[in-house]
């Protein structure tokens, strides 16, 4: 029988009130002092002792979310079913492909990856669940190494060796190169990558695993709803595309013109980018490209990912009927400094797949076109396979996917507009009462990047 593992809460040592071990959070002692004012304690945790927040807070700077409750949360907790009510009504094909699960993490919370891990064993058919793959890309955590460990061997004599494979780094090479180690890890025919925070809702796999058996060349995301990082709540999100704006940040969208007029909301929803979690045939994303690993940490690929596959011959949708929670971080793990990486990414998509528009994505970063400075790689392999896959032109993608991104003509210049006289003084956009223009201390942000273009 499928049964889920025995180990449904958490080891003691997560569940007490003391610090975590030494090794395990790099945070100083000096930022560990409670914060009434801290954004955590704004919806959760008022009748805290002044141990247990500082606890609480330690964690939450660590990990970007509400750690000590979620320790403190079972593995296997109910949530909302929350799809449209006509896809509790729709029949599957009773051959379904198999699916492997892909989870990437770094110095994730424990009980947040064995709750991921959990509701994909409860919340998958178990014919359709072949394995569960967990990236560890080089977590200096000691619960993700002893505790998890205990715990994949135990499931693996429940259902098998082979299971749960852990593939750990033996040094950080960030989210994109994670991905594609665990889809080299994977088995199945169909693959799911996703992020180790987030919980499966009922039904989820089986209205993507039945649109990529009709069409192999679709990549379909769930629709996704929001854990809240603070109290751990389950938010709904309203149905929407997946796009991205011209810095490449991804970003909701709401559903094309063409799905409102059917009127039917189970029905799949055409999407320009992915957000970054999503489902693919296993064979059909090696022959697209995989994603391009020479992208650095994180970001910019999930949207190349999607540009491409709309390019060269496949397409990308979300599914109503297919839920999914993720938890919004109130900070990524990876870096500090994100933006100079997904800047870089950006600018690397832009180079292979977006012909002249890639001036739109420059102008964006406000780095000039020529001489940039900027050192994004050898790009002649994924201009090769943009060549050998015979793709369309960005042109196409823009005027039939994704026409609700403004494009621009005839910009002279674009940048930040300086004082002649103080050359420390630049044009802000002002108050946002009256939106009028002022000169403010140049500070390089958006509110004085400006574009100029002949009307």
């Amino acid at each position: 029988p499928f049964r889920v593992p025995k180990l449904t809460s958490l080891p003691s040592s997560l569940s007490t009130e003391t610090p975590l071990k030494e090794g395990e959070d790099p945070v100083s002692s000096s930022d560990l002092a409670s914060d009434p004012a801290s954004s955590l304690f704004n919806h959760w945790g008022h009748d805290l002792g002044p141990e247990s927040r500082r606890v609480a807070l330690r964690k939450f700077r660590y990990y970007g979310y509400n750690g000590y409750l979620s320790d403190r949360i079972s593995l296997s907790r109910p949530i909302p079913d929350l799809r449209p009510d006509g896809c509790r009504n729709i029949s599957y094909s009773s051959d379904l492909p198999q699916l492997s699960v892909i989870f990437i993490f770094v110095n994730e919370a424990l009980s947040v990856l064995l709750r991921s891990v959990h509701t994909a064993i409860q919340r998958t058919p178990p014919h359709l669940l072949k394995e569960i793959v967990l990236v560890d890309d080089h977590s200096s955590s000691l619960e993700l190494k002893e505790h998890l460990q205990s715990f994949v061997d135990e499931t693996n004599a429940q259902h098998g060796a082979g299971f749960i494979k852990v593939v750990r780094h033996d040094k950080q090479e960030g989210l994109i190169r994670s991905r594609v180690r665990g889809w080299r890890a994977a088995s199945a025919p169909v693959v799911a990558l996703f992020d180790a925070h987030v919980e499966f809702n009922t039904g989820w796999a089986e209205p993507i695993l039945q649109r990529i058996k009709e069409d192999r060349t679709r990549v379909v995301s769930p629709s996704f709803d929001n854990i809240k990082y603070d109290t751990f709540e389950i938010e709904e999100y309203p149905l929407s595309a997946q796009g991205f704006d011209w810095e490449l940040w991804c970003r909701y969208l709401n559903p094309p013109k063409s799905w409102w007029i059917q009127r039917n909301h189970t029905a799949p929803i055409r999407s320009p980018a992915l957000i970054g979690c999503f489902v693919v045939d296993r064979k059909y994303f090696e022959e697209i490209g995989l994603l391009d690993e020479g992208m650095e940490i994180y970001g910019g690929e999930n949207v190349e990912l999607g540009i491409r596959v709309w390019q060269c011959g496949g397409s990308v949708e979300v599914l109503p009927c297919s839920r999914v929670a993720h938890i919004e971080r109130a900070h990524k793990p990876y870096t500090e400094n994100l933006t100079v990486h997904v800047r870089r990414n950006a600018l690397r998509a832009a180079e292979v797949w977006m012909d002249q528009y890639k001036s739109h994505v420059y102008m964006a970063w406000n780095v000039p076109l020529q001489n940039s400075g900027i050192d994004i790689g050898d790009i002649s392999e994924r201009k090769a396979l943009r060549t050998r896959l015979q793709c369309r032109p960005f042109s196409w993608f823009l005027s039939n996917i994704y026409p609700e991104l403004r494009s621009y003509s005839n910009t002279v210049a674009y940048g930040v507009l300086k004082n002649s006289l103080r050359n420390d003084l630049c044009l802000d956009q002002g108050p946002e009462t009256d939106n009028v223009p002022i000169m403010y201390l140049c500070h390089g942000m958006t509110p004085q990047v400006s574009g100029l273009m002949l009307m």
